[in-house]
C-alpha cells in the first residue's frame, strides 16, 4: 500500500479537520493510502514537516488548510529533486489555489479527486529563496492577509478582508518600484500595487489574473500604478467582471523572470500566498511543472 502524510492547520475551518479527522483517514485508506497525520504547531511546522515527509519518501502529501498552510506545504517539498504528488483539502477563508483547480471546500468531495487518483503538473514561482504556488506581491493593500486577526477570519470569512481592506484605504501610499526582465527595463515609476499570479483566482477575485495558466510556465504580472482612493474603489468593481486589466491605471502582461527593486528608502514587503515573504529586492522566476498535484 502507499504511504501518505496529512499535513493539516488544526484551527482552519473552524476545526473542521480536526473533527473529521477519522472520516479523513478511512477516505484516504480507500483510495489506497497508509496515512499518518501531523497537526501544525506554528509558523513553518507546515515546511518543516513537509520536508521530512519527502525525504521519508512518502508517495503523496495531503494539505490540509488554508492558502498558507499549502504555501508553507510547497515550501517543504519544492527544494527536493524527487519530490512526492500533492493533494489538498481546502478549508481556509478565501482557498485561492482550490479555486482555480476546481476543488471543492467539502472534506468528502476533495479526498474523493485524491482517490481518483488524476494528477496535473503544476507550475511555481521562485522569489529569492522562497517558493509561492498562486501569488506574491508588493505594496500597502499586500499586507492584508497577515493584518487580518485568526478570529475575524473565523468569524466572518472573506468579508473580514474586505472590511480590513476599507480601513487601511485612507492610509494608502504609492512606493517607487523598478521592474525589469532580462532584456530591459519594463517599468520605472511610483506605483500602489504590484501582483505576480500563478493562477486567476487571487484574494476571492477569480478573474483578477485572467489570462493565468498554473500549466503554462508563465507567471502574470499586475502593476497597479500611483491612484487616488476613488480610483481604488472603481479597480476594485471593475475588478470582479475582470475588466480592470483595460483601466489606464493598471499595467498587465507575462513573464518567467522579473528582477523588482525600488530606489525610495521605503522597506517594501513581499507576500507570498498571504504569508510574509521577505522585501525588495527580489528576482521572481517561474518553476514550469515544478509540482504534481492532484485534480478534478
Amino acid at each position: 500500500m502507499k504511504k501518505a502524510r496529512l499535513i493539516y492547520n488544526p484551527s482552519s475551518g473552524r476545526e473542521i479537520v480536526r473533527r473529521r479527522l477519522p472520516d479523513i483517514l478511512e477516505l484516504m485508506e480507500s483510495a489506497g493510502y497508509e496515512t499518518s497525520c501531523h497537526a501544525t504547531k506554528g509558523p513553518n511546522d507546515a515546511t518543516q514537516e513537509a520536508s521530512r515527509a519527502v525525504a521519508r519518501g512518502y508517495d503523496a502529501i495531503i494539505a490540509a488548510g488554508g492558502d498558507g498552510t499549502i504555501y508553507e506545504v510547497v515550501n517543504g517539498m519544492a527544494k527536493h529533486k524527487a519530490r512526492p504528488s500533492l493533494g489538498i483539502i481546502p478549508t481556509g477563508t478565501t482557498n485561492d489555489l482550490a479555486r482555480a483547480l476546481g476543488i471543492p471546500k467539502s472534506v468528502t468531495r476533495s479526498c474523493g479527486i485524491i482517490k481518483q487518483g488524476k494528477k496535473k503538473k503544476i507550475d511555481l514561482g521562485k522569489i529569492n529563496d522562497r517558493y509561492f504556488i498562486n501569488i506574491a506581491g508588493g505594496g500597502s493593500l499586500t499586507n492584508l492577509t497577515y493584518e487580518v486577526p485568526s478570529r475575524l477570519k473565523t468569524m466572518m470569512g472573506q468579508l473580514a478582508y474586505y472590511v480590513k481592506g476599507l480601513e487601511k484605504l485612507p492610509s494608502l501610499h504609492p512606493i517607487r518600484v523598478k521592474l525589469e526582465n532580462r532584456k530591459e527595463v519594463l517599468l520605472d515609476e511610483e506605483i500602489m500595487i504590484f501582483l505576480i499570479a500563478n493562477s486567476p483566482s487571487i484574494g476571492g477575485f477569480e478573474r483578477l489574473a485572467p489570462d493565468a495558466n498554473l500549466s503554462d510556465g508563465k507567471l502574470d504580472v499586475i502593476v497597479v500604478k500611483k491612484a487616488h482612493i476613488g480610483d481604488f474603489i472603481r479597480l476594485a468593481t471593475q475588478a470582479m467582471r475582470g475588466d480592470h486589466i483595460k483601466d489606464p491605471h493598471v499595467v498587465y502582461f507575462q513573464t518567467d523572470y522579473l528582477k523588482a527593486t525600488t530606489s525610495g528608502n521605503e522597506l517594501v514587503q513581499i507576500n507570498l500566498d498571504g504569508e510574509l515573504g521577505g522585501q525588495l529586492p527580489c528576482v521572481i522566476e517561474a518553476l514550469p511543472g515544478h509540482i504534481e498535484m492532484f485534480v478534478p
